[in-house]
């Protein structure tokens, strides 16, 4: 299939998360296919990439979902590349499986944008992920109420929660007619029928040469997923090429190479241990979050509230910040996990008043995520200091963004398998305190009730 692995760079591929969970999400399906990866908090060099021997793709965990067009105009042409000189055939602008995103906040057609100016050709756009239930038939987006327990299937324009969700609702199921609200390139589906014709590859390569900027494939079964991934390997071969969309993406193109005899590059990670203790940050206020803190409370966690007006007026105050960390550490002495929680759910009126105070300071609801974010690190790295617990969970996709970058880490790796789309990782950093930390970066969608347990415990939830 003409796909070399070779080359300069020895690298397959590389990515950028658009936040962290969903980084460590496409880290885990290439660890998990035996491709050694590693994940960055912002773009290597030569030296960095030296320290880690024998990687096959390197991924940059960032905070675009959460950010304005301006900041992306500033930001990611630089970022992308960086990546494009480190000379992988396929880079990969990693977004959220419901694609969630909105002209003015994350804006997923800027991205692509973006990346075609910077590769230089069209951009390929899949988004299906049927391991974590998520299908894309006819550029149509249908997701389950989350990636656990055999959930009802809906067009994500009418899902409980990406339909509500805070700051980038999704009202369009059709991804064209979504993306074509963000940016005015030409997009075109390329379905399940063309993918599966005896010229797929010929038509595919005609459309992005002639008709297209963005083409989206259809992803929904093992097979689709398995055509995707040569497609996307095909058209890497010919070009260096710019790819959009979710963890489908890594699944599809390691699916495809394994099938044909390239992987794995080494052994996948193993199982994990058990931890004696957990503490878990929640900024998510997503129902499925909710579910889990609720399952904590009546199973011997202990609940710490956030008092989130007042981080917003008291935000960098080292006296809150000790505060909460000795809350926190004191109640894990007799508690095997501790949730530091900022929301319980989309009805805790904390939501309504932390945007009132962010508005009283001259900041807008998106910013909410930066803010509390930080403190939320700031808040851990004492907790992680002062208790010596040594597995952690940030829960919340762009809350957990801002509060690993406080944190200080450098990168991380795969440790183990745990929840669907929620790996076990291994930090690094050159803060001893967090070097070493097993951390667990889980989206709002992420896991069932139970979910705490499972990282606790150090197993893998059953999917079933």
């Amino acid at each position: 299939m003409g796909l070399r692995f070779g080359g300069e760079s020895h690298l397959l591929l590389t990515f950028y998360g658009d936040d962290f969970t969903g980084s460590t999400d496409a880290m885990e399906g290439l660890a998990m296919a035996g491709v050694p990866t590693v994940l960055f908090l912002t773009p290597p060099d030569a030296e960095q990439i030296a320290r880690y021997p024998g990687i096959a793709a390197v991924g940059v965990a960032g905070t675009s979902r959460s950010r304005s067009p301006d900041w992306m105009d500033r930001e990611l042409p630089g970022v992308f590349r960086r990546l494009r000189d480190l000379g992988a055939p396929l880079c990969h602008y990693k977004t959220c499986s419901t694609f969630d995103s909105a002209p003015t906040v994350g804006s997923v057609g800027r991205a692509a944008e973006i990346g075609e100016d910077v590769f230089g050709g069209a951009v390929l756009v899949l988004v299906g992920v049927a391991r974590h239930k998520r299908f894309v038939v006819f550029s149509n987006l249908f997701a389950a109420a989350s990636f656990s327990g055999d959930q009802e299937i809906f067009r994500i324009d009418r899902h409980p929660t990406m339909s509500r969700h805070p700051v980038t609702p999704m009202t369009e199921g059709d991804l064209r007619r979504h993306l074509a609200c963000q940016t005015s390139r030409r997009i075109i589906g390329f379905d399940f029928l063309k993918m599966q014709a005896g010229d797929a590859d010929a038509a595919l390569d005609r459309l992005m040469t002639e008709e297209a900027d963005l083409v989206i494939l259809d992803t929904f079964d093992e097979k689709t997923t398995r055509i995707a991934g040569r497609l996307v390997a095909g058209r890497g071969a010919k070009q260096p090429t710019f790819l959009v969309g979710s963890s489908g993406i890594e699944y599809a193109l390691t699916e495809h190479l394994t099938q044909a005899g390239l992987l794995p590059l080494q052994a996948p990670p193993g199982p994990a241990r058990p931890s004696d203790k957990v503490v878990a940050i929640c900024g998510s206020c997503s129902p499925v979050t909710e579910a889990q803190i609720q399952w904590a409370d009546s199973n011997g966690y202990a609940l710490v509230g956030m008092d989130t007006v007042k981080a917003v007026g008291s935000e960098g105050n080292p006296e809150f910040i000790g505060e909460l960390a000795d809350a926190v550490a004191s109640a894990l002495e007799t508690h095997v996990g501790v949730i530091l929680h900022t929301a319980r759910g989309r009805e805790d009126p904390r939501i309504a008043q932390t945007r009132e105070a962010l508005r009283s300071r001259g900041s807008t609801d998106a910013e909410s995520s930066a803010v509390l974010g930080g403190i939320c690190g700031r808040v851990l790295r004492d907790i992680v200091a002062k208790s010596g617990v040594r597995r952690v969970v940030l829960a919340g996709g762009d809350s957990s963004s801002y509060a690993a970058q406080t944190l200080g880490i450098e990168a991380m790796e795969v440790v183990a398998p745990l929840v669907p789309g929620a790996p076990l990782c291994r930090a690094h950093s050159a803060d001893p305190v967090v070097d070493g930390l097993e951390i667990v970066l889980k989206g709002g969608q992420v896991g069932d009730p139970g979910f705490f347990s499972h990282v606790l415990q150090g197993r893998v939830e059953d999917k079933n």
